[in-house]
């Protein structure tokens, strides 16, 4: 058995690489604990891969797809999966989130650049590779403003898609791959899944572009203005907070010496009614409730206390002739007055 001090073959840190893989893909929760340590673990190894591919001169710029022998063509696969790993990084802020981009965009373009000189991007692919290194940032797999053009691309690349994979599902159900391990068998499943991951380099490659303006507009966290409800002895941001609060100009009077309204203010017939109209469509947030008004009319004195009784008579002192004489002559001026006077002839306005 190998010491620890050992490096490990390029194909046992492939395989591990591959395990780890598989765990993060299958993982449940994208945050848990577990699902990052091995997202860390697989890219560590994937890494060392990288290193020893390196070392070896595997790939050369010199020969063609048909010189790289077979069991060396799933680590022409490397640079891909780290992309689609980094992406899966767990981000916590758009600033985090754009260098994630950055560094998946570097694998996706080393993978594309890596099997483009073996000639294998082709095709349609190869259109749009061309496209892709005009324009990176804006690069869309369905260009143009054409809905209709769009929706066919869309169902193209959807097709393309399940082509893809039922070709590969159907490679490996072959009994010549499970059973005999057929080369030709072997070699023509590992080409697909490189034209598989090409696919989907520029899927993802197209997903990136659209996220990134929006990472980009994003706040920073440093500079977004501090919400109000971060002072405990800040309510300001509360909807439960008194009436007199929520009145433009946040106090004072509301009505003058004369009854003049110094402040504007609606009123409700209660805070009960208040609450519960609160959502109803059109509602104009009141300001005053009838309590309320009632009691700014006491204060500016336009309420009489203990009404309901008539204003005491004013009590004439009967030893006094001549005051005697004074309210015997109105109360005979006022019977004349009827008599002459017939009740509601006034009234101008109102005939009933």
């Amino acid at each position: 058995m190998a010491s620890s001090d050992e490096p490990q073959s390029l194909r046992a840190l492939f395989e591990a690489a591959e395990s780890k893989r598989e765990d993060v893909y299958n993982a449940p929760i994208a945050t848990s604990p577990q699902y990052a340590a091995d997202l860390s673990a697989a890219l560590k190894l994937y890494a060392q891969a990288v290193a020893q591919i390196s070392a070896v001169s595997l790939f050369s710029a010199n020969e063609g797809i048909e010189d790289v022998a077979t069991t060396a063509l799933p680590y022409l696969l490397v640079d891909f999966y780290i992309a689609e790993l980094v992406q899966r990084t767990p981000h916590l802020a758009p600033k985090q989130r754009l260098q994630v981009l950055a560094q998946s965009r570097s694998a996706y373009e080393r993978f594309l650049s890596l099997v483009d000189g073996y000639g294998l991007v082709k095709g349609s692919y190869g259109k749009l590779l061309e496209r892709y290194r005009d324009d990176e940032d804006g690069f869309a797999v369905v260009a143009g403003a054409d809905m209709a053009a769009k929706r066919e691309g869309k169902i193209a690349n959807f097709k393309a898609e399940k082509a893809l994979r039922e070709k590969l599902q159907v490679l490996k159900r072959n009994p010549r791959y499970l059973e005999h391990g057929d080369e030709e068998l072997v070699r023509d499943v590992h080409l697909t899944s490189i034209e598989f991951a090409i696919h989907n380099t520029f899927q993802a490659l197209d997903s990136l572009n659209r996220e990134l303006p929006l990472l980009r507009s994003a706040p920073s966290p440093t500079t977004a203005p501090q919400s109000s409800g971060d002072d405990p002895a800040d309510t300001s941001f509360r909807l439960d907070q008194p009436l007199g609060r929520m009145r433009p100009g946040g106090g004072g009077p509301i009505l003058g010496p004369k009854g003049e309204p110094l402040q504007p203010f609606t009123i409700v017939g209660s805070r009960a009614d208040m609450a519960r109209g609160v959502f109803r469509p059109g509602h104009n947030l009141p300001t005053m409730s009838i309590d309320e008004y009632l009691e700014e009319e006491r204060k500016r004195g336009g309420i009489i206390e203990g009404g309901g009784t008539e204003p005491p008579r004013r009590q004439v002192d009967e030893d006094d002739m001549e005051a005697v004489d004074m309210e015997t002559y109105k109360a005979r001026h006022w019977d004349d007055f009827k008599d002459d006077n017939r009740k509601g002839s006034g009234n101008t306005l109102n005939m009933g």
